[in-house]
């Protein structure tokens, strides 16, 4: 009988589903909270500096900006993957992708920490 090796697909695919499901209910959240129950629609800098002193807001903001980001790589690293990369080109991809989440969440939270102290 011949043995058969597992697939090496990824689970990454369910992360970018789960992300996905998770993107729809932060983007109305953020929606609802920062443009739909605010008179005129919209918040002043200043509106937005309080806003985000709440320790609930700053968490929910926070987790939106984890998610978009690495929901925005996956999908980005998959689009690279079914253009027909080796498995170097694979890696490095990856890698890089990696890399470049890793310092957009690091500023943004920067962002986040440095308007929560104005």
């Amino acid at each position: 009988m011949q043995k058969t090796t597992p697939s090496k697909r990824g689970g990454s695919w369910i992360w970018q589903a789960l992300t996905g499901v998770l993107l729809i209910l932060l983007l109305g959240l953020h929606m609802i909270a920062q443009h739909f129950v605010v008179s005129g629609g919209l918040r002043t800098f200043q509106d937005v500096i309080d806003y985000l002193r709440n320790p609930v807001i700053l968490v929910l903001e926070a987790i939106f900006m984890l998610v978009v980001t690495y929901h925005a790589m996956v999908g980005v690293r998959a689009i690279l993957y079914d253009l027909g990369l080796d498995e170097a080109g694979k890696k490095k991809a990856t890698t890089v992708l990696t890399i470049l989440g890793a310092l957009i969440i690091v500023w943004a939270a920067y962002l986040l920490l440095r308007l929560t102290s104005m």
